[in-house]
């Protein structure tokens, strides 16, 4: 059992950069309209009676406990946001006692959303994925980071005329096409080289209004150069991440590279940091609360990311719930290093299947 010792435990993202009127953040509340021109998660301050130097944006959280009353924490809440790799399944494998935990909270009348990173598939695909697994989810239900960078764009009323280069796969594609977005890019581009021969320069489409950069498995050197261009050289080139995760869950045998490492290669390119509309950004959960009528204090964030899906709970103002059936360990929860402390935290999702709750 954890002590009652209280930390510091906040992160806040803000975000500017070029014309507030086309990058639309009047739009959302999240964000907040500053001089510098990237995204920043600002540093956790500590108090010094005597020396106190810089103190801005502190805010102290109690360490997270154990979850010992599930029954309790499902009758507070009205909503459950459930992150997918790590917290559903791993790979292409479900975690065991997901269908029946899931099928528990829609009988006590719970929403059921299901947030991912992962950019790779749209919600029509996610959709099949979750109907492979067995598991009775709608595409309403369903909120990838994919279909996040539409609705962004969509929410600033990015013009019908420019064009979004992606570095990505086919889920951002689908998603594009379907907001009725002009794109190119994505897997097409995977195969294409780069000759370089003295003199040699690469053209690239002037109309291209924003750069979309999501996990890539076929990422190569013409895609960075592309992006680069078009974000250096076009006027007004919005550069917006889906996330930054470190690492992802391709198989269950082992974590990979996650998107992070495609959009930190054009971070160093550009020497620009992107719109991120993915978690922790709280782009989706406003969207989510208007979409479904939610107040967020009557949600509950469940994920197995303390950098992304926690914090995301935690911007976002909900109740947070970690689970160390994906990326995070219990001792990493418990390091001296860590400042992100999330509510309650438990083995698995399927603890809820259980009204007390061994102590992890």
């Amino acid at each position: 059992m954890l002590s009652r010792a209280v930390v510091a435990a906040t992160s806040v993202v803000s975000v500017s950069a070029g014309n507030p009127k086309f990058w639309g953040l009047k739009k959302l509340s999240s964000c907040s309209l500053c001089s510098s021109s990237s995204w920043n998660l600002l540093c956790n301050r500590s108090w010094n009676t005597n020396k106190c130097r810089r103190m801005a944006n502190y805010t102290t959280r109690a360490l997270a406990q154990p979850l010992t009353d599930a029954d309790q924490l499902i009758y507070s809440v009205e909503t459950f946001i459930f992150d997918c790799d790590g917290v559903i399944w791993k790979g292409d494998k479900l975690i065991d006692g997901v269908s029946e935990t899931l099928d528990m909270l829609r009988s006590k009348g719970k929403r059921l959303v299901f947030v991912t990173n992962n950019s790779t598939k749209s919600r029509k695909q996610y959709g099949k994925k979750f109907e492979t697994l067995g598991l009775n989810v709608c595409e309403e239900e369903i909120f990838a980071s994919s279909f996040a960078a539409a609705a962004y764009l969509k929410s600033i009323d990015f013009p019908k005329d420019k064009k979004v280069y992606v570095v990505g796969e086919d889920g951002i594609l689908q998603e594009l096409e379907l907001a009725g977005f002009q794109y190119l890019g994505g897997p097409e581009d995977g195969g294409k080289k780069i000759e370089l021969k003295p003199g040699f320069l690469m053209e690239h489409d002037k109309d291209v209004g924003a750069v979309v950069v999501g996990f890539d498995r076929y990422l190569n050197y013409y895609k960075i150069q592309y992006g680069t261009l078009c974000i250096r050289e076009n006027p007004g080139c919005l550069f917006i991440a889906t996330n930054r995760d470190a690492v992802t869950h391709l198989t269950d045998a082992q974590e990979w590279a996650g998107g992070g490492s495609m959009v930190g290669a054009l971070c160093g390119s550009t020497q620009r940091e992107p719109l991120v509309v993915g978690k922790p950004s709280t782009f989706m959960m406003d969207y989510l609360a208007n979409k479904f009528g939610i107040m967020k204090s009557e949600i509950c964030m469940v994920g197995d990311r303390l950098d992304t899906d926690i914090l995301f709970g935690q911007n976002g103002g909900c109740k947070t719930l970690l689970v160390l059936s994906g990326v995070t360990s219990l001792s990493m929860l418990q390091s001296p290093n860590n400042t992100i402390q999330p509510d309650f935290y438990t083995n698995m999702i399927s603890d809820f299947l259980l009204p007390k709750v061994a102590t992890v």
